[in-house]
């Protein structure tokens, strides 16, 4: 494999995109290595990159705020990617926002898959979804248009949400297992969502959802936490199943939509890809990723202490 780039490349998510890109901004600063170069791809896209092969043309690194798929996994190594390094960086939670001076929306996960799911529950049989208003599921509700935001397929948060709203909400309700007896059958129906207008997927940029929140105060959005942190003169969070999100709720494990996000490392470009793994170790270190790192300061929710001390472990035998 010859190489000849002496800059890090990272591709992936747009929610670890910016703990990534404060990280490469540091390492830039130290003068030994160029800055790495960070794209917001969407974890997805940026896996798909990822994994496309070894070499000058590939990306070294990819974000993800989901695990690495085994399909994933299994692309990588039909392309010759066989070192696939997995660091978690710490964890964020997804909320669901709206505009600062909006109704607070006080939801169960089960009423948001009953707002998104193509298909609902009606008796014993499931029907296209007749919910334009959320009153139609909780008369406690507040008497508007359902509308929201959210990432595309590509994105790890709508995966993550997917995972964590749908499925799980999809089991208290039985006619599904009962009309979909195969397993896959039965996770692809209880993930599709709705595509008649009341969700609208909003790309991988986070900052147009908050923008369409602020035009629209009936309007909820879907994004993590640590980007709400961000925007938080102009948006605020909702309670899920009677629970804030935040810093405590999520990484003591009682705010339930929560997810780890992680940095995936081409072991076969460490030694050929100037300060790829000291890189790495930056990325995990105390300074960057402990309980009082920089990027703790910008939002994202640390590891337990014996946790964060195998990933820099880990990071520790790349070179």
């Amino acid at each position: 494999m010859a190489m000849a780039r002496d800059q890090i490349r990272v591709v992936g998510s747009s929610t670890v995109f910016p703990f990534v890109a404060a990280a490469a901004e540091q390492f830039g600063r130290e003068d030994q290595f160029r800055t790495p170069i960070v794209e917001s791809t969407g974890t997805g896209g940026g896996i798909k990159m990822f994994c496309d092969g070894v070499g000058l043309g590939t990306p070294d690194m990819a974000n993800a705020s989901r695990e690495i798929k085994d399909s994933e996994i299994e692309q990588c190594a039909a392309n010759g990617v066989h070192k696939v390094v997995e660091l978690k960086l710490g964890y964020d939670g997804i909320v669901l926002a709206n505009a600062r001076e909006s109704k607070t929306f006080n939801l169960t996960r089960e009423e948001l898959f009953l707002a998104l799911a193509r298909d609902v529950p009606n008796g014993d049989q499931l029907i296209a979804n007749p919910h334009t208003r959320w009153k139609q599921i909780n008369k406690t509700l507040p008497d508007v248009p359902i509308s929201i935001y959210g990432p595309p397929p590509t994105s790890g948060t709508r995966d993550a949400f997917v995972e964590l709203v749908m499925l799980e909400s999809c089991k208290t309700f039985p006619q599904y297992r009962l009309k979909y007896s195969d397993d896959e059958a039965y996770k692809n129906q209880c993930s599709i969502m709705r595509e008649d207008g009341v969700f609208i997927e909003a790309g991988e940029d986070d900052n147009i959802i908050v923008q369409k929140l602020s035009n629209n105060p009936d309007a909820l959005g879907v994004f993590g936490y640590s980007f709400l942190e961000q925007n938080i003169a102009m948006v605020k969070a909702n309670p899920i199943d009677g629970v804030m999100p935040s810093f405590e709720a999520i990484v003591g494990g009682d705010y339930h939509i929560a997810r780890s996000l992680f940095v995936y490392l081409k072991g076969e470009h460490v030694g050929k890809v100037p300060g790829l793994a000291e890189f790495a170790q930056l990325l995990v270190s105390d300074a960057s990723a402990g309980m009082e790192g920089y990027l703790i300061m910008k939002g994202l929710l640390p590891l337990p202490k014996a946790e964060h001390d195998e990933m820099k472990n880990r990071a520790a035998t790349l070179n």
